[in-house]
Formats: C-alpha cells, sequence, structure tokens
C-alpha cells in the first residue's frame, strides 16, 4: 500500500504556505447591531442536533459549558463529524476529500459553503484564531483511513490518533482561551489518550472492516500477523496483552490530560474532566471484558455516564512522580508542530481581541453586557441541571 503520509512528519509538504494564516471572519454586521436578530442561532441549533445524534457522551459533557464555549464545541463537533461521515459514507464521492479542503479553504476565506456546519466553523476559527493547519491536520487524518494504511509501531500509530483526535482538542483549547503551549500540549495527550482508547475498544469491528490499528511490532511481539488477523479476526490471550498495552499507554497521557485540566478555566474544567473519564471508563470496561473488544464491544450505560459527572466535579488525583513530570513534560513527537502552531495563533488572537476591546464602541458594550447577563442566567440553569443529575446518580 503506498504511504502518503510520512511516519515522522505531520507537514508532508502539499500544503500551501498560507495554512498558518488566521482566517477571515465571515462578514456580518457588529454584535451590537444585530444582537439577537442573525442566521447564527439556527446554525448553532442544527450543530447542536448533530452532537445530539452522534455522541452522547459528549453531548453531555458539553452541556456543562459555559453557553459561549458550548456552542462553539458544538460547531465544532458538527463540522468534525460531517467531514467524518462523508469520508466513512459507502457511496461517496471519489473527489470527496478533495471537496472537503476545498470547503475548508472557502471557511478560511471567510466566504463558508452553503452548510450549517460550515457557516457556525468559519464564525468559530475566526473568532478564536484556529489556525488552518489544525483542521487540515484533521482532514489529513480521515485520508489516512481512505487508504486502510498500517502502523508499524505506536509512534505512527500516535501520528493517526494525532491528527483525528489532539486536533480537536487543541481546537478546544483555544476555543476555551487557554493558549499557552504547555496547557495544549495537555490537550493533546487528552486527544491521544481518547482515541487509544476508541482503538482498544474497535479492534473486532475495524478488522472485519479491513482496518487494523493496533502496531505490527507489538502485534509481532506477541505472535500475531496482523494481515492474518484481518483474515480472521478472533480473540486470543495474545491478542489480549496487545489490548492491555495500548491502554497501558493511554492512561499515561490521561495522566497528563488531568494534569493539564487544572490550568482550564474554571467553569470549563468540570465539562472536560467528564469528557476524560468517561473514555477512561471505557478502558475499564474492556479491562473487565478481559481486553476482548473483538467478540464484544465495550460499552458505557447511561446510569454510569451520570455517576462520571458527578465524580468529575472533584479534580483527579495524579500519582506525584507524574505530576511531577506532567509540569516539565514536552508535547509528544507526535503533535509537537500542531501544539506550535496553536500557541502561536493564540498570541495572535490575544493581542488581537485585546485591540478590539480598546476600539470597541458604546454600543458594542451595552451588547456585551447584555449577553454576559443572559450566559449568567444559563450558567444558572445549568447548575440547577447538574444539581438534578447527581440526585439521579446517587440513585443509581
Amino acid at each position: 500500500m503506498k504511504n502518503w503520509f510520512p511516519a515522522n512528519d505531520w507537514d508532508d509538504g502539499r500544503r500551501p504556505s498560507n495554512d498558518a494564516h488566521p482566517a477571515r471572519k465571515p462578514l456580518r454586521r457588529p454584535v451590537g447591531l444585530n444582537y439577537g436578530f442573525t442566521g447564527d442561532g439556527i446554525d448553532l441549533d442544527e450543530c447542536t442536533a448533530s452532537i445530539r445524534r452522534g455522541s452522547k457522551s459528549f453531548h453531555i459533557a458539553s452541556l456543562l459549558l459555559p453557553r459561549g464555549t458550548r456552542q462553539a464545541a458544538h460547531a465544532l463537533y458538527a463540522f468534525c463529524r460531517h467531514s467524518d461521515d462523508l469520508i466513512d459514507d459507502q457511496a461517496r464521492q471519489p473527489d470527496a476529500l478533495l471537496r472537503l479542503r476545498q470547503r475548508l479553504d472557502r471557511i478560511y476565506d471567510g466566504a463558508p459553503h452553503d452548510h450549517a456546519c460550515d457557516r457556525a466553523f468559519a464564525r468559530i476559527v475566526g473568532d478564536h484564531g484556529i489556525p488552518k493547519a489544525i483542521p487540515l491536520s484533521l482532514l489529513d487524518g480521515f485520508a489516512m483511513d481512505m487508504v486502510d494504511r498500517r502502523y508499524r509501531t505506536i509512534a505512527e500509530v500516535k501520528q493517526y490518533a494525532a491528527r483525528v483526535a489532539s486536533t480537536v482538542g487543541l481546537m478546544m483549547s483555544l476555543v476555551m482561551r487557554s493558549g499557552d503551549a504547555w496547557t495544549l500540549a495537555r490537550a493533546a495527550d487528552l486527544g491521544l489518550a481518547m482515541q487509544l482508547t476508541n482503538i482498544a475498544r474497535d479492534v473486532g469491528e475495524d478488522a472485519r472492516n479491513g482496518r487494523l490499528y493496533l502496531p505490527l511490532d507489538w502485534l509481532h511481539d506477541a505472535g500475531i500477523e496482523g494481515e492474518a488477523f484481518l483474515r480472521n479476526p478472533c480473540f486470543t490471550p495474545a491478542l489480549a496483552a496487545v489490548v492491555k498495552r495500548l491502554l497501558t499507554e493511554a492512561d499515561r497521557h490521561y495522566q497528563l490530560g488531568h494534569a493539564g485540566i487544572a490550568r482550564l478555566p474554571a467553569a470549563c474544567r468540570h465539562a472536560i474532566r467528564t469528557a476524560a473519564l468517561t473514555y477512561q471508563d471505557i478502558g475499564r470496561c474492556i479491562a473487565r471484558n478481559g481486553y476482548d473488544s473483538v467478540s464484544q464491544r465495550a460499552r458505557t450505560t447511561l446510569p454510569r455516564k451520570l455517576t462520571l459527572v458527578a465524580r468529575a466535579t472533584w479534580p483527579v488525583t495524579v500519582p506525584m512522580d507524574m505530576a511531577i513530570m506532567a509540569l516539565k513534560a514536552p508535547a509528544d513527537p507526535s503533535v509537537a508542530r500542531l501544539v506550535a502552531a496553536a500557541a502561536e495563533a493564540f498570541a495572535v488572537a490575544e493581542r488581537g481581541q485585546q485591540t478590539e476591546v480598546r476600539n470597541g464602541t458604546q454600543v458594542e458594550r451595552v451588547a456585551a453586557i447584555l449577553m454576559g447577563i443572559e450566559r449568567r442566567q444559563c450558567e444558572e440553569r445549568r447548575a440547577r441541571r447538574l444539581q438534578r443529575w447527581q440526585k439521579v446518580a446517587d440513585l443509581g
């Protein structure tokens, strides 16, 4: 199989030179003049419906976010999910990936395609300074799925995970206005951990679809030949050892990720910790199943998810040695360039935002006050909703 993607470099040289440039914001009237009278709300409603249909776990976690961050998260999810669905569609056109890249070009040119998720995503990347290199890397990950690539080492698996998962973590961190390099590196760690958990959960399903994400050298060490396993996917104790090894690597990245959650805005920590604990619980379910993810699929029930929502109210205790290591840990090599691009874009966006605040008109400041009042009311409703969930979780 032709290898389109270098194992040690996320930039394959085919991108235009302006990928790191910020997006042009879509044309719209100042917030002070159109407050409550735009189509933004309709687009966001469609994005929310997408996450509600596509991922109950992420939807529950997103409800814990402040209103503005939650809307941005829904817009990010909707665009990523829509793109993924187009690539996974068995009836997709041969130029599906090309058309996605063209749509991304239009988003960054400030003239998004006529899709709710494109318009909403364009506002998010413009408002939060998300560099084009990050969503482009996400599309590269989708392209890797199209060619059913094999991964020789865990480093190559992480190169894939960095594209399809860490990119989302980095964009979320920028949306939460947490863009220093260390916090971004920890957000990328959380993305790596979640994707490694996904791979461990879906070994059997992926194999039956002709896909193999487990490191070939680990399979070789366990006496398993990759292509033979794809021809006849079946569970063995040797395969269990490989899945366990993968989850151990995921746990290391979870611990680094939990260390980084403490640096996020206080209003966002509960939601991100809920998502992390929910995915970690999938790994524990796989372990309870004897690391058999071929003949059965690990699932987390709704009562269990609500219990994790309550547990996520408090920080996760990270072992002292890991906490000390996390303070100095650089970004994983698989995400280092993306982290650097995100940190640079954040610095530029922060300078631009300060200029906008200084130059803001009186009517925009009044609108900001009104929006702040609405946001506080939403947060109060969210707190009451969380109290109800916690009661349900206690009963469970």
